[in-house]
């Protein structure tokens, strides 16, 4: 099981795991504007949510059946 912060919130690594690509593809994503941005925390950095999971998980599988 990968480590997840106390409140819920990933790392962009750890949300690129879980999606099964790179920390890279989710900003190259994120920068066409593929996918919504994520919140950042107070040093502002990347934060992923539950549901940010589960759109990145579902746009990349849409990907995938092309």
């Amino acid at each position: 099981m990968m480590s997840k912060s106390p409140n819920g919130r990933l790392t962009i690594t750890e949300a690129a795991e879980r999606v099964g690509v790179s920390p890279k593809t989710l900003l190259r994503w994120e920068k066409a504007g593929k996918t919504p941005r994520p919140k950042r925390d107070w040093r502002g950095w990347r934060v992923y949510e539950q549901e940010d999971l589960s759109e990145l998980i579902a746009f990349h599988d849409h990907l995938r059946r092309w």
